[in-house]
Parts: C-alpha cells; sequence; structure tokens
C-alpha cells in the first residue's frame, strides 16, 4: 500500500522502526495511479536483477505490471558499490527495468 505525502504529513514508527505516514485511508494510492516507483535494494546485478531485504514486498507489489505495457515504472536507486556480477534469482523475483547509480543509469 502507498501512500500519499507532503512535507507536513504526519510519520509514524513502523515495524520496522522505519518512519512512514500515517495511515489514513483518505491519503492511500493506488499502485495503477503512479507512475513511477522508487525501489530500494541492497545489491544489484548487470541484468537488472535485484536483491532486496527479503520481505518480497516489492516483488509482490510489482508482479501484476511486470508483462504490462501500463502502471508504474519500477526504478532502483544504488550506489555504484552496490554492483555485482550476477545475483541468484528465483521465479518470483522481478527485475528491473531502471537502476540509477550517481556515475550511470542503467537501462534493459
Amino acid at each position: 500500500m502507498f501512500l500519499r505525502y507532503a512535507p507536513t504529513t504526519p510519520l509514524v514508527y513502523n515495524q520496522y522502526k522505519i518512519l512512514e505516514p500515517r495511515l489514513d485511508k483518505q491519503m492511500i494510492c493506488p499502485v495503477a495511479d503512479l507512475d513511477i516507483i522508487f525501489t530500494p535494494l541492497v545489491a544489484f546485478d548487470e541484468q537488472g536483477q535485484r536483491l532486496g531485504m527479503g520481505g518480497g514486498y516489492y516483488d509482490r507489489t510489482l508482479a501484476p505490471w511486470e508483462s504490462k505495457s501500463t502502471g508504474p515504472i519500477a526504478i532502483g536507486l544504488a550506489h555504484d558499490c552496490q554492483q555485482v556480477s550476477a545475483l541468484p534469482t528465483e521465479s518470483w523475483d522481478i527485475p528491473l527495468s531502471t537502476i540509477m547509480t550517481p556515475s550511470k543509469i542503467w537501462r534493459w
């Protein structure tokens, strides 16, 4: 679930001790209405695969849009040092079409 955010949006700590917008059903933004989803990652490889924190949240969110020409574009945000030559993958892993680092924009 995604919530609209503004600098004045009240934040609360979630179960992982990360600040996020307080749940307000009037602020829910359906994934289909998003243009871009910036995805965090631990590592990425030269094929656009990303390694996350193991929860599968982004894979489940992106799965319905993987083979469609509509829906949000997922862009990974990373540091150059997070690139590796190859990552192990599972059938549910959704590769990213774009990953941005300080020195390069990767596109597949």
